[in-house]
């Protein structure tokens, strides 16, 4: 008598150790993970699981999406959750993002020159991450607008994307504003943000 082999359900997706190990992952990869796969980000071939954010990161995030869908301009639309493909094998999701109103709606990643503004909202986890790799990944891709959003208190530093490349010979970019109290900036759109506002 045999026995009878015992089913297994299969746990939940991970992406293959093999494949992570050669860094061979594409965006082309990313469009097709099932339903039950994690958020993720495409680190030059290697898939990165974006962190659970907490309450107070979503609230402002949600906040701020609110406010702009409010206020942009008629050929500007405002998303959360929405990658930028930065390559073929390297993608960010911004906490929030301001992209061109023709985009279709059905698009799961927007092309870097789709984008106007990407946003990201500081955790302790991202600090180095949203200070420093993100704003230059999204300079160097040509992204106009950058802007870091700080916790307790709720700060923002609004950026734009410099004529010329800086001391690293890549494209950066440079300080507008940054307030506690009100955002005013003219690029890569007119702003008046009361940031009582975005604050939960």
């Amino acid at each position: 008598m045999s026995a009878e082999p015992i089913a297994q359900t299969p746990g939940p997706w991970q992406p293959d150790p093999i494949r992570q190990r050669q860094a061979s992952y594409t965006l082309e990869d990313l469009l097709h993970l099932p339903p039950d796969a994690p958020r993720v980000e495409l680190l030059d071939g290697v898939i990165h699981v974006v962190p659970s954010p907490t309450l107070g990161h979503q609230n402002i995030s949600g906040l701020l999406w609110n406010w702009l869908r409010r206020h942009l301009p008629g050929h500007l639309r405002a998303a959360q959750a929405v990658g930028v493909s930065l390559s073929a094998n390297f993608t960010r999701e911004p906490d929030v993002l301001v992209h061109l109103a023709e985009v279709a709606p059905n698009r799961s990643f927007l092309l870097p020159h789709e984008v106007v503004l990407a946003v990201e909202v500081v955790s302790p986890g991202t600090r180095r991450t949203d200070r420093f790799s993100k704003p230059a990944e999204y300079a160097g891709a040509g992204i106009p607008g950058y802007w870091r959003v700080e916790q307790d208190p709720v700060r923002v530093y609004a950026y734009r994307l410099a004529d010329r490349p800086g001391r690293s010979g890549d494209r950066e970019y440079e300080l507008l504003a940054e307030t506690a109290d009100l955002l005013e900036v003219e690029q890569p759109f007119p702003v008046k943000l009361p940031i009582a506002e975005i604050t939960p």
